[in-house]
């Protein structure tokens, strides 16, 4: 089973999402119907829809849409990990429709001003509680973020993580070397996974993204193996830089020299095993 393992929707009519305000090109609904043809294409069987705004209403409304949707798998959700009832949160979104689809939480941690943000006390015991109720954590953090990012995955080792779009990297010789070396350091942390997603807006677009992105991918398959690794689009917000299909084929050439099985695992099998995703 071949599966985007990141991607968003929204309805403006529903709600705004006033992130893409100044994002022209965003600022539109974009829904499952849009995406599909894509997907066929690509030959991708199934997808994980990923929140996009911190409010209580959106995730409900993904679930929901795994019940009339059958490619859309499964759900990371939002939730206040703040909340000191967050574990009753949780239990409420499960018996929602469509709750049994819920496998991961997300919070936006690349628009909180404070670096060190997921250390703080508070923000700790809600992941513990997202990974006490048998659900993977999701961590969207900015380059500044990621060492604190990387310091609780190590001292949270219950946990099951997932870094998304590979900790936003700066792409660029200097991005390039801190980088590795917080990346060398996740990599030792059984309990993370990396999303091979949302880089292909991090370069000048398509053309170029395959060549500028090798040397990231080189050291993502070195150091956290392709078991380790998951294919996601980020549509539609890699409409940016790029066309779903122009990322496949990136995210494509970027694993042609792996084994058979080693891209399977990429495009699929890490994916299900870490969400826990029926095959």
């Amino acid at each position: 089973m071949r599966i985007d393992a990141h991607h968003h929707l929204w309805d403006l009519s529903v709600r705004d999402q006033p992130w893409t305000s100044d994002v022209p090109a965003l600022r539109r609904t974009f829904t499952a119907a849009e995406l599909r043809p894509a997907l066929e294409r690509n030959a991708i069987d199934a997808t994980i829809v990923v929140q996009t705004i911190a409010v209580p209403e959106e995730t409900p409304e993904l679930l929901a849409l795994t019940c009339t949707d059958p490619q859309v798998r499964a759900v990371v959700g939002w939730t206040d990990l703040t909340d000191p009832g967050i574990a009753d949160r949780l239990a409420e979104l499960r018996e929602q429709p469509g709750g049994s689809a819920l496998v991961g939480i997300r919070h936006g941690i690349q628009d909180e001003t404070d670096p060190q943000w997921p250390a703080r006390p508070e923000v700790r015991r809600g992941i513990t509680s997202v990974a006490a109720a048998g659900l993977v954590y999701d961590l969207l953090v900015r380059p500044d973020q990621l060492p604190s990012a990387v310091r609780a995955v190590r001292e949270l080792p219950d946990v099951r993580f997932v870094l998304d779009h590979a900790g936003n990297p700066v792409v660029s010789p200097d991005g390039l070397a801190s980088w590795t070396a917080l990346l060398t350091d996740l990599a030792e942390c059984p309990n993370v996974t990396v999303k091979l997603s949302g880089l292909v807006t991090r370069t000048g677009g398509a053309p170029a993204a395959a060549a500028a992105l090798r040397p990231y991918a080189d050291v993502l398959f070195t150091t956290m193996g392709p078991d380790r690794l998951m294919y996601g689009s980020d549509w539609p917000v890699c409409l940016l830089a790029a066309e779903y299909d122009e990322v496949v084929a990136v995210a494509a050439s970027l694993t042609e020299e792996l084994s058979a099985d080693e891209r399977e695992a990429v495009f699929g099998t890490t994916a299900t095993r870490w969400y826990g995703i029926p095959s």
